[in-house]
C-alpha cells in the first residue's frame, strides 16, 4: 500500500530530505520522490525521530524545491529482483540495468540489507579458490566461505588486480569431490562473480566493463557499477544490491560465490558524509561511531551454510589514505575480517607487480583450504619455509644497509640473493600461475639456500623437492 505526503518537506541537504513526520513509517522503507520538474526519484527512510524523518534520495536532488516535493511511501524496505540471468548483465549501484539489455525477469524479491545468518547454521570456510597469483595461492590461500580485503593505496594497480582475480579464478576442489562438496567431476561451471566498483570514476569502470568482457568472464559475472558522480546515498546501498545478489546466487542457486568489492573506503568516506549530513556526532577521523557495526553488516554476509551447496567469499579492496594502514578503515576492516593482503608502494615503484607485500600479509584460514587432499601434500611446509626465508632476507638487507654486503657472512649474502629472486621471480608475474607453477619456483628459489637453514621442511620433502647438494 503506497501512501503520500505533500507539502511536509523542511529542509534538504544534499541528498537527504528532511520532512515532518505525519505518518507512521518503518525505517528503511523504500520511497519515491518527485518534484515540480514531475522526475520520480528512489529513496528511502534513513532515521525517525517522534516529529522527523529523513530520506535519503538516491538521486540527484537537483530540480528538487521543499514546496513542490511529493513523497510516496511504499510500505516496505527496498528490494532487489532476482534471477540466475544477472549473470553477465551490467547493473548501477542500486541495481537499476544499464547494459541496454532487457530488465531481468526476476524470480523472487529480497531486502537489500540481507537477513541474519544464526551463527549454528555457519559451517567452517574449507576448500582452495586459486586466484592465478602466486602472492595468494602459495603464501595467503583464499578459501571459500573466507572474507579478505586488499588493503592498497591510492596510485596502486588494485583495480588491474581485481580485474586479472576475476578472470582467472577458479575452484580446485579436493580429489575425487565435486566443487559442491559432492562426489563427481569439476564444478567449475558452478564458480560466479559479482563484481561492484563502488565510487568510481568512468574510466575505471569502462576499464572493469571492458577487461570482464575481453577476458570472458563477463557472462559468469554479475557486474554492479556505481560512479564517483552518482549520489554519497547511493554509495552506501551499492555492496547491499551487489551482496543481495551473491547471496542469492549463493544459497538460492547453489553457486559458488566470489564478491569483489573495490574500493570501500569510497564507500566509508560516503558513510561519513551522510552522518556529517544528518548532524550525528563524529569519531575517529569524522567517521561516525557505528563504522565499525556497519562494515560488519557487508563482511558478514560472507559464509558457508549448512546444507547449503553454494557458498559466499568476499575480497574487498580498500585504499588506505597516506599508506596509513592504521586508518579507522582499515583498522576495524582487520578487527572483522580473515586476514588482510598488503600491497606495497616500494615494490609497485621498483615494477614489481603485483606489488604484494609478503610479510605483513595474512589469511588466517588458509591452514583449512591447503594441504591433503585440498591443493598438495606440501604447500603448508614450503609456504612456511619461503615465509621464514624471505623474513630473514629483509633482516639481511637492514643489516647490509649498516655494515655493507661485503660486511656479511657468507649465508647472509646467499639470503640477500634469495630476496631479490623471491620478488623477481615470484611476487613478480606477467601472467596468471597455476599452484603447481608457483610451487615450482618456490622451490626452485629454495634450492639456492643451505639445507641446514631449511628447518620448516622435512628431511622426506628435501629429498623429494631438492635433492642432494
Amino acid at each position: 500500500m503506497r501512501l503520500t505526503v505533500e507539502g511536509a518537506a523542511t529542509r534538504l541537504e544534499g541528498p537527504l530530505l528532511f520532512l515532518r513526520r505525519t505518518l507512521d513509517v518503518g525505517l528503511y522503507d523504500a520511497v519515491e520522490v518527485a518534484g515540480p520538474d514531475g522526475h520520480a526519484r528512489l529513496g528511502r527512510v534513513a532515521a525517525l525521530d517522534e516529529e522527523l524523518m529523513t530520506i535519503e534520495v538516491l538521486e540527484s536532488t537537483s530540480g528538487l524545491t521543499l514546496p513542490g516535493t511529493v513523497v510516496r511511501f511504499f510500505g516496505e524496505p527496498l528490494t532487489f529482483g532476482l534471477a540466475p540471468g544477472m549473470l553477465g548483465r551490467v547493473f548501477n549501484g542500486v541495481g537499476q540495468v544499464i547494459d541496454g539489455g532487457p530488465p531481468i525477469a526476476a524470480k523472487q524479491r529480497q531486502r537489500i540489507e540481507g537477513l541474519p545468518i544464526n551463527p549454528v547454521a555457519r559451517a567452517g570456510p574449507r576448500d582452495f579458490i586459486e586466484t592465478g597469483v602466486s602472492t595468494l595461492d602459495l603464501m595467503n590461500s583464499l578459501v571459500r566461505g573466507q572474507k579478505l580485503p586488499i588493503f592498497s593505496g591510492g596510485g596502486l594497480p588494485h583495480d588491474r588486480l581485481a580485474v586479472e582475480i576475476a578472470s582467472h579464478a577458479r575452484l580446485r576442489p579436493a580429489p575425487g569431490r565435486a566443487a559442491d562438496g559432492t562426489d563427481g567431476a569439476d564444478g567449475a561451471d558452478d564458480f560466479v562473480i559479482v563484481f561492484a566498483g563502488i565510487g568510481v570514476p568512468h574510466d575505471s569502470a569502462e576499464f572493469f566493463r571492458r577487461s570482464l568482457e575481453q577476458g570472458g568472464a563477463l557472462e559468469r559475472t554479475a557486474l554492479f557499477l556505481n560512479l564517483a558522480s552518482d549520489s554519497s546515498t547511493q554509495r552506501l546501498l551499492t555492496p547491499r544490491f551487489a551482496l543481495t545478489a551473491a547471496e542469492y546466487l549463493a544459497f538460492v542457486e547453489g553457486k559458488h560465490v566470489l564478491a569483489i568489492l573495490t574500493d570501500m573506503t569510497n564507500y566509508a568516506e560516503a558513510l561519513r558524509e551522510v552522518s556529517s549530513s544528518k548532524g550525528e556526532i563524529p569519531s575517529r577521523k569524522g567517521f561516525p561511531g557505528y563504522l565499525y557495526s556497519d562494515l560488519a553488516t557487508l563482511f558478514e554476509r560472507a559464509g558457508t551454510l549448512r546444507g547449503v551447496p553454494g557458498t559466499l567469499t568476499q575480497l574487498s579492496i580498500l585504499t588506505m589514505p597516506a599508506d596509513d594502514i592504521g586508518h579507522p578503515i582499515p583498522d576495524l576492516t582487520g578487527y572483522i575480517t580473515e586476514g588482510q593482503i598488503v600491497l606495497s608502494r616500494d615494490l609497485d615503484r621498483r615494477a614489481v607487480y603485483p606489488p604484494v607485500e609478503v610479510l605483513p600479509s595474512l589469511s588466517r584460514l588458509m591452514k583449512d583450504g591447503i594441504g591433503g587432499n585440498y591443493t598438495h601434500p606440501d604447500h603448508p611446509a614450503l609456504s612456511s619455509q619461503l615465509y621464514a626465508a624471505y623474513a630473514r632476507a629483509v633482516q639481511a638487507r637492514v643489516l647490509a644497509s649498516v655494515v655493507g654486503e661485503e660486511g656479511l657472512a657468507a649465508t647472509d649474502r646467499q639470503y640477500l640473493s634469495f630476496g631479490a629472486l623471491f620478488e623477481g621471480e615470484l611476487v613478480n608475474q606477467s601472467a596468471p600461475r597455476s599452484l603447481e607453477q608457483s610451487m615450482a619456483i618456490g622451490w626452485r628459489l629454495l634450492a639456492g639456500l643451505p639445507l641446514a637453514e631449511l628447518s620448516r621442511l622435512s628431511d622426506a620433502q628435501i629429498a623429494a623437492h631438492l635433492g642432494p647438494k
